[in-house]
C-alpha cells in the first residue's frame, strides 16, 4: 500500500529508491528526489492522515457514545485533534516550499518546525481536556456498556494507526522532516491511548469499578508526553542546533582535499529548513602562496561544497606562515594548551617579535562544558608559556565550537 502511494505521487520512485539503496539509503532518496517532490510527498502524508483520522473518529464517536466510553469518546476527539494536525502539517509543507523572497531571504523552510511545534501544542490541549473528563468520570461515573462491534472498531483503529505510524515514519526518513516525525509520535501515541479505551471496554464486561476514567487519564497522559516529545524535538532546529557529523566530515573532507588548504577552524553552519544551509569557515593557506592562486582555490571550493553538499559557504582566507621556528612554538603552544584542557586546539598561530619580547598569537577553542573560566584558562596558559621563555608573551583569543 505504501509503495502504491509513493508511485502516486512520485514519478520517479522506483528509480530515486534504486539509486538510494546504491547509496545510503532510504534518506538520501529526498536529494535524488528534489524539493518539489519532497513537498509532494509532505503533502500526501498529510492527506494520508486526514482521510485516516477522519474515519477512525466517526467511527470512535458512534461506538463511544453508544456503548458510553469516555476513554472512545476521548480516543475518537484525539482523532479530531489529529486530523486537524495532519491540516496544519500539510499546509506548512505547503509554505516551506515557497521559494525566497526580499522578507525571507534565506526561504521559508524553518515553517516545517512552526507547523509540527502548532501539532504540539494541539496535542498538549487535548490531553489537557482529557484529564478534565477523566476526573470529571470519577464523581460522575457511568456504566460502560460492553459492545462486541466497539471492540472490533478499536482493534482495527489499533492496526490502522500501526499502518499509519510505519507509513510516516518511511516518508519521514526519506525527507528528512521534524513535522512528519512529529506525526509518528503522534501516530504511536494514538496506538496506546487506543489500547488503553480497549482494556477499558473489555474490563466493563467483568466489573464495575471505574476502569474507563483510570484508562481515560492514562491516555491523556499518553497523549501530553507525546506532544512534550514533539516539543521538544522542534525547539532543537528552531533555537539552533549542531549541524549532522556526516555532514560536517564531508565538509571537513572536501576542504581539506585541496592541496592550497593546510587547515580549517572556525565552522559555523546554520539550517533554515531542509536542504537550506548556509556557512562559513575559516581556512588556513600557506602566506608564501601568490594571494590569487589561493583566492581562485577557495572559489572553487566555495562552488563545490554547493553543488556536492548544497551548502551556501563563505570561506575566509588565513594565511599562516610555516617555517621551522613558527612550527615548533606551535607544536610547545598546543602541547601546553592540550595539558590544561585536553579538548582544547589552537588555530591562527603567528609570531611578533619585538625589540624586549616576543608576542604570541594564536586562537584557541574552549570547550562549553569546561570547568575552567575563559579568564583562568588565558592565566594558565600564559604562566605555562613563560615557563619555556620569560620574554614570550601571550595574545590570546577565545573560540567557541559550532559544531559536535
Amino acid at each position: 500500500m505504501t509503495d502504491f502511494l509513493l508511485k502516486l505521487f512520485i514519478k520517479d520512485y522506483k528509480t530515486a529508491k534504486q539509486e538510494a539503496r546504491k547509496s545510503k539509503g532510504a534518506a538520501s532518496i529526498a536529494i535524488i528526489l528534489g524539493e518539489k517532490d519532497r513537498i509532494r510527498l509532505g503533502i500526501l502524508s498529510g492527506t494520508v492522515g486526514i482521510v485516516l483520522n477522519i474515519i477512525l473518529s466517526v467511527f470512535k464517536m458512534i461506538f463511544g457514545a453508544i456503548t458510553k466510553s469516555i476513554s472512545i469518546i476521548a480516543d475518537g476527539a484525539n482523532n479530531i485533534f489529529d486530523a486537524v494536525s495532519s491540516i496544519i502539517s500539510l499546509a506548512g509543507f505547503k509554505i516551506s516550499g515557497k521559494p525566497a523572497d526580499d522578507e525571507h531571504p534565506f526561504g521559508h523552510g524553518r515553517v516545517e518546525y512552526i507547523s509540527a511545534l502548532t501539532l504540539a501544542f494541539f496535542i498538549l490541549i487535548m490531553g489537557v481536556e482529557l484529564i478534565k473528563t477523566s476526573i470529571d468520570k470519577f464523581t460522575n461515573p457511568e456504566t460502560v456498556i460492553f459492545s462486541v462491534p466497539a471492540v472490533i472498531v478499536l482493534v482495527l483503529s489499533i492496526f490502522a494507526k500501526i499502518w499509519l505510524a510505519m507509513f510516516n515514519r518511511r516518508v519521514g526518513k526519506m525527507m528528512n522532516s521534524v513535522a512528519v516525525d512529529a506525526v509518528v509520535t503522534d501516530s504511536i501515541g494514538d496506538i496506546a491511548a487506543t489500547t488503553c479505551s480497549l482494556i477499558a471496554l473489555i474490563a466493563s464486561k467483568f466489573t464495575d469499578l471505574p476502569v474507563d476514567a483510570v484508562m481515560g487519564i492514562i491516555v491523556a497522559i499518553v497523549v501530553i508526553y507525546a506532544g512534550i516529545d514533539i516539543i521538544k524535538n522542534t525547539m532543537g532546529p528552531l533555537l539552533g542546533e549542531p549541524p549532522d557529523k556526516e555532514i560536517v566530515a564531508q565538509l571537513e573532507d572536501l576542504v581539506l582535499s585541496f592541496e592550497g588548504v593546510v587547515g580549517i577552524h572556525d565552522l559555523v553552519l546554520h539550517s533554515y529548513g531542509h536542504g537550506k544551509i548556509y556557512g562559513s569557515l575559516h581556512a588556513e593557506v600557506p602566506a608564501d602562496v601568490d594571494i590569487l592562486h589561493s583566492h581562485d582555490t577557495i572559489d572553487l571550493i566555495e562552488r563545490l561544497v554547493k553543488e556536492n553538499l548544497g551548502i551556501e559557504i563563505s570561506i575566509h582566507m588565513d594565511p599562516i606562515i610555516n617555517d621551522e621556528r613558527t612550527h615548533k612554538l606551535k607544536d610547545t603552544v598546543a602541547e601546553i594548551v592540550h595539558g590544561i584542557c585536553a579538548e582544547s586546539t589552537i588555530h591562527d598561530f603567528r609570531i611578533v617579535d619585538g625589540p624586549t619580547h616576543t608576542n604570541l598569537i594564536f586562537d584557541t577553542v574552549l570547550p562549553r562544558n569546561s570547568s575552567i573560566s575563559e579568564d583562568e584558562f588565558k592565566k594558565a596558559i600564559d604562566k605555562a608559556v613563560k615557563q619555556v621563555n620569560q620574554n614570550y608573551f601571550t595574545v590570546i583569543n577565545i573560540d567557541r565550537n559550532y559544531v559536535i
